[in-house]
């Protein structure tokens, strides 16, 4: 089940993954639907924060709903993942992504910052601290999301 902001997601009772990183419009790819289709067909809750109503002349304001709702979901989809993929993509900046490194280091979590990204030297550093999971290719980190699904999956069927 994949589900975007504005969408509820409170009372739905399955492993959360959460996709933080590089959304720069025009400038990132959509990463964000390779793994969608990759963990697919397993009963996971994807949160993807690439909002497709996203409007670009939305004040980034605090006062402006539509943005702080936006903030809040990503917040909270955050907080109640099991899991949290985060790609920090070459050619972005992804300050925010940055931002929520910082904020979610303590949580289970898989980093992967390839070369070429801005602030590659920083993100490595902070993974090496605090024992964040990293991997070097977005395969990779597709590739550990649909293994931690597949996971989730057995768990699942040994409860029943």
């Amino acid at each position: 089940m994949i589900i975007k902001p504005p969408a509820e997601f409170a009372d739905i009772d399955l492993p959360k993954l959460f996709l933080a990183g590089s959304i720069e419009m025009g400038k990132a790819e959509n990463w964000q639907k390779r793994i969608e289709d990759a963990v697919g067909d397993v009963q996971v809750l994807v949160m993807n924060p690439r909002r497709d109503d996203w409007d670009s002349t939305w004040k980034q304001e605090k006062t402006n709903p539509q943005f702080r709702g936006q903030v809040e979901w990503e917040l909270e989809a955050l907080e109640s993942s099991d899991l949290i993929v985060m790609y920090f993509e070459p050619g972005t900046q992804s300050p925010i992504s940055l931002l929520e490194l910082g904020l979610f280091k303590d949580r289970n979590i898989v980093v992967c910052c390839p070369e070429g990204f801005w602030r590659k030297g920083n993100v490595d550093i902070v993974c090496a601290k605090y024992g964040i999971n990293q991997v070097d290719t977005l395969d990779e980190m597709i590739a550990v999301a649909t293994s931690w699904a597949k996971l989730q999956l057995d768990r699942t069927v040994d409860k029943v």
